[in-house]
């Protein structure tokens, strides 16, 4: 086989497996009979091992080759996330290395499998997964990469096989960004990395009950920003338990589909949001860069560097890129009353209060989340048992309802939510 021969599709993150199996195709015959079906068996054991951990079905081999192909960002699949098909020599590179593809695609494994005395390796061929989601891919993502695997197994050459993975990079996109809804910042050897979030809430705005004056303008600003038209930072704030990070969990599951992403950010990593914006700008996604429980105390000063993000430095926002913040304060920062004192060793008083305001007034939209009266608080708790199916008596419900909240938490959608599991777990 010709893996080495590959020009733009190389250096895999998952390529090691692609790597043995060559070996095997090109040694089967010459090699030890017993190191060889070791070596097999071995790789069958991954291939079953991938398809639990991805969700795969179908074709285990061939999801395999396309997972490779999806994840692969390079100059060819970047440039048909962007724009679709593209022009140039860099289509004769790809169409060279998915050829390569399609002569693993196309391999008969029976005489090996004959040889080597391996009958097992054929349950490969058509893969019955269980019924457990996918621990990477949400399940639409799953289903289309199994999907690309058999359409790209049935073409008859390689310029059919590459039509159909640019209609996909076109489509979906290409490698973490195109394939996940949410990350996260880490650092490792090779600097700071956006990886992804492999398992998220699968949370709706609907679930979320009442607010919908909040949930309406939060939507508003989002489907003006995943349109392509002027938006605005978002400061939701306001009191615990309210649902305002349960409706940042729902945007990007709802968003997805429109090329939303969202980037979570914690305060000891604002410092490195420059070098996260630099890998993302260039990107055909819309950005959120999602900050939870945002406040600041008097001695914290990483809010400085939010600050030059949002706005003020010299290099302009990108337009793909809005900063999304829940927050229990208003103005985020610890304020004292020695801030307004006339007499202090600074003369200058109002400019510390501006200086501590000013990062709230860098929201262009600001959303407040209030506790729910009494009267809210058994409407939520009546629809959320309704919406779980809990077998009650609603006056029984609201009575052992209002037990419950004064001691766990008072009057909040969480206290309900949480009173709705507690029922349920006594069923």
């Amino acid at each position: 086989m010709r893996e080495q021969e590959l020009i733009v599709y190389r250096n895999f993150e998952e390529g090691e497996l692609l790597a043995r199996m060559a070996r095997l195709i090109r040694d089967y015959e010459s090699g030890g009979i017993e190191e060889v079906r070791n070596a097999l068996y071995s790789c069958l054991h991954e291939l079953i091992d991938m398809a639990g951990h991805y969700g795969f079905y179908g074709n285990l081999w061939h999801d395999y080759l396309t997972n490779l192909l999806v994840n692969h960002e390079n100059s060819y699949s970047l440039g048909c996330e962007m724009r679709g098909e593209i022009v140039g020599s860099i289509n004769e590179a790809a169409l060279h290395d998915i050829e390569i593809f399609r002569e693993f695609f196309h391999y008969d494994f029976e005489p090996m499998m004959n040889r080597l005395d391996v009958p097992e390796f054929a349950m490969i061929r058509s893969y019955q997964s269980s019924s457990q989601e996918s621990k990477v891919y949400n399940t639409r993502i799953c289903h289309r990469i199994c999907e690309l695997a058999q359409d790209m197994a049935q073409c008859g050459c390689a310029e059919e096989m590459k039509r159909h993975l640019t209609r996909f990079y076109a489509e979906y996109g290409v490698g973490k960004f195109g394939l996940h809804k949410s990350f996260r910042i880490e650092h490792e050897d090779s600097g700071v990395q956006v990886r992804p979030i492999l398992n998220i809430a699968h949370v709706k705005l609907n679930d979320l009950v009442g607010y919908e004056l909040q949930k309406k303008k939060l939507t508003d600003n989002t489907d003006a920003f995943v349109a392509g038209k002027k938006a605005n930072n978002c400061l939701l704030f306001g009191d615990a338990g309210t649902g305002k990070s349960s409706c940042i969990k729902a945007i990007a599951n709802e968003y997805y589909d429109r090329g939303l992403r969202i980037i979570e950010v914690y305060k000891h990593q604002f410092q490195d949001l420059n070098t996260v914006i630099s890998q993302i700008k260039q990107r055909n996604y819309r950005f959120i860069i999602y900050m939870d429980d945002l406040s600041f105390e008097e001695f914290e000063t990483e809010y400085k560097y939010l600050k030059a993000v949002i706005e003020g430095g010299l290099e302009k926002k990108p337009e793909n890129i809005l900063i999304y913040a829940t927050s229990n304060r208003r103005h985020l920062i610890r304020e004292n009353f020695s801030d307004k004192e006339e007499i202090r060793q600074d003369m200058h008083t109002g400019d510390t209060v501006q200086e501590k305001l000013s990062l709230a007034y860098r929201f262009g939209v600001t959303i407040y989340f209030g506790s729910p009266d009494k009267k809210q608080f058994q409407q939520i708790v009546t629809q959320l048992a309704h919406r779980n199916g809990v077998a009650m008596d609603e006056e029984e419900l609201l009575a052992e309802a209002n037990k419950w909240e004064l001691s766990h938490g008072g009057l909040t959608g969480r206290t309900a939510q949480q009173f709705v599991d507690y029922l349920l777990g006594l069923q």
